[in-house]
């Protein structure tokens, strides 16, 4: 989700339509998704009926260098020569003169190839503050903000977005932290040319909504997940949809449960949300497998948890065999000792002048002494020094819907290695337990690689976890997985630190023993074969190794890189997808005099120094500071 929950005029349509599209066939390294250096983003509406429309949004888009994080992507299974991605897209947060444009935050993003991923041209899902495109009365939402897709294609030509979204557009502090889905279609119909599949905007509801409240009290729906039945079989074209319920302003802090609908009528509607998770509490991060016999599975991440009387963190399931109508009680499938990297806040002020940035830059004001998943300047400042962006143990699954003969579920997840444990000499830790004595931080750095089992639905056995390639062989760190399986090939994409110059498991990623911060990460890809369960040798998917650290959020003081990768495939062809720091421009903060802590996190900013002394905030957000983007290459 977006980093607030941590803890745009088109010239002419052929000239929009034509930027970035080269010849089919060609398959340059890296496609960059998200236009936003002058590329130009178009409304869906212009990409179907090729009518001009502008809005400002699109303008501040097509020109703003802005942030991008938490990718999707999908294959058509139609065509793979269309692929769809998206993403948390903050390009139109700020004007081209570095002002708040008062027209929400940040919204999903829909990037459309029609050449296998050479190119993409960039859009909007449409809805979003500020669209009066004849498409933005299809989005029956009612937030501002957008954030968390993911997306699934059906075989009839239809694509599905899900997402979380928060903020209201009358600018008061409720955050209300609904769950919605959109629904795309080939504008000609199913027996259409697949080359148009999930291009026509139709609609999106509201599956769920949160409370109508302040700083995430209430009910608030996040982690989102999303798959299509698309077995051919009695269920053929169901949509499932998932995500984590949180309930703030409890004794216990956020209780977060898993919810799931479906729809059987091709998105038009959902059924009510049903609580999948009635004895365990504390759960978060769910994936959707649907087997070759119309079988569905959620998978999620259970936290260790007095309530579930549980020291563990693991991995849980429940098991649908009446296409998502209901569920048997949860499995437990698989502890794991986790990666959650934390420190210890200790918010420091910036000189004598407040950190002056608005809206949703403004940093969080942790409580001195708490922990924290992620730290930098200022107000996100912590005992040990270093900058580091959030990010935890995940668990991801899916299932090849052409197997018919087995209920086969394929999961990765990116735990710490157990024997790689050392102790971190300082307040940071990535081993940490709400239930060990020191509940706020175990001292302890580790190495987290990605492991991978398949787990047998029907009898609730699985293979022993492996991973699916070893990094204590090498050195550095390995992130969010994810993983697609179709036609017997599995395809997984990671984030690794094995060009990270200054990797210690006793210190965060990308962070050097003085506190500097390092490019030190990678996308990284694998295939395999259901019949053997065996991994080919990791590729390296980036040709440029990226700084995860520049601090670009809360005001520009702490980085935010977003929670997840995104793989699809169909067959042996498989596309993913990440985020990526290669274009931002390295700068200087006033209000730190320059770069006082030393840590080479800052980015280009433009501050003044007010008559009283007072410094302003940035001025020039479209210099390349924030030019946080999203690529995307063709994986093994």
């Amino acid at each position: 989700m977006s980093v607030a929950r941590s803890a745009a005029m088109l010239t002419t349509a052929v000239l929009v339509l034509a930027v970035g599209i080269p010849a089919a066939g060609a398959d340059p390294a890296n496609a960059r998704l998200t236009n936003d250096n002058g590329g130009g983003y178009v409304s869906d509406y212009t990409l179907v009926t090729g009518q001009p429309y502008a809005d400002p949004v699109l303008t501040a888009c097509s020109q703003s260098r802005g942030r991008q994080n938490e990718p999707a992507v999908a294959v058509d299974p139609r065509n793979t020569q269309v692929i769809v991605g998206s993403s948390n897209d903050y390009c139109g947060v700020f004007a081209s003169n570095g002002s708040f444009i008062g027209l929400g935050d940040i919204w999903l993003g829909y990037y459309r190839s029609e050449n296998g991923g050479a190119s993409f041209t960039s859009s909007l899902v449409p809805g979003y503050q500020g669209d009066t495109s004849p498409y933005a009365a299809r989005a029956h939402v009612r937030t501002a903000d957008s954030g968390d897709p993911v997306l699934a294609w059906d075989n009839h030509g239809r694509l599905f977005a899900g997402s979380e979204s928060s903020s209201d557009p009358s600018g008061t502090a409720k955050t209300f932290g609904d769950v919605w889905v959109g629904t795309y279609e080939n504008p000609g119909g199913e027996t259409a040319a697949s080359i148009n599949d999930g291009k026509e905007f139709k609609q999106s509801v509201d599956v769920a909504q949160g409370s109508a409240a302040p700083n995430l009290l209430g009910k608030f729906h996040d982690k989102t997940a999303i798959e299509v039945d698309r077995t051919g079989g009695p269920c053929d074209g169901n949509v499932y949809f998932a995500w984590a319920r949180f309930t703030g302003n409890t004794p216990n802090g956020f209780n977060s449960s898993v919810f799931f609908v479906r729809s059987t009528d091709h998105g038009r509607t959902f059924s009510s949300p049903l609580k999948l998770s009635q004895t365990v509490h504390d759960i978060q991060f769910p994936d959707i497998a649907v087997t070759g016999d119309g079988h569905v599975y959620v998978t999620y991440r259970e936290f260790a948890d007095v309530r579930s009387h549980t020291d563990q963190d693991a991995i849980d399931n429940n098991a649908s065999t009446d296409c998502g109508a209901s569920f048997g009680p949860a499995q437990f499938v698989q502890p794991f000792e986790p990666y959650d990297p934390t420190d210890i806040g200790a918010p420091e002020a910036p000189g004598a002048s407040a950190v002056v940035d608005t809206g949703s830059e403004t940093p969080e004001q942790p409580d001195p002494g708490s922990v924290v998943g992620s730290c930098g300047d200022f107000a996100a400042h912590c005992v040990s020094g270093y900058t580091f962006m959030r990010g935890g143990t995940q668990v991801r699954s899916t299932a090849d819907q052409q197997d018919k003969a087995h209920d086969y579920v394929y999961v990765v997840y990116d735990p710490s290695i157990p024997g790689t444990e050392v102790p971190s000499g300082t307040t940071y830790g990535s081993i940490t337990s709400a239930d060990l004595p020191d509940k706020y931080h175990q001292n302890a750095g580790s190495q987290s690689g990605i492991y991978f089992f398949r787990l047998d639905g029907a009898t609730g056995a699985h293979t022993t976890p492996v991973l699916i390639d070893d990094p204590r062989t090498r050195g550095g760190l390995q992130r969010f997985p994810d993983i697609s399986v179709d036609a017997g090939g599995m395809h997984a994409i990671w984030w690794d630190s094995r060009n990270d110059p200054c990797y210690n498991p006793a210190r965060p990623l990308g962070n050097c023993a003085d506190r500097k911060t390092v490019p030190s990460i990678d996308a990284y890809g694998a295939s395999g074969s259901t019949a053997t369960l065996t991994w080919s040798t990791a590729t390296r998917l980036s040709t440029v190794t990226s700084n995860p650290n520049w601090e670009q959020f809360g005001g520009r003081t702490v980085p935010f890189g977003g929670d997840y990768l995104y793989i699809s495939s169909v067959g042996a062809f498989s596309y993913g997808t990440w985020t990526d720091w290669r274009d931002v421009v390295a700068g200087s903060d006033l209000r730190e005099g320059g770069d006082s802590d030393s840590d080479l996190a800052d980015v280009k900013q433009c501050r003044t120094v007010g008559s009283s002394g007072r410094i302003s905030g940035d001025t020039s957000p479209g210099a390349g500071g924030l030019d946080q983007n999203i690529h995307g290459d063709r994986t093994p």
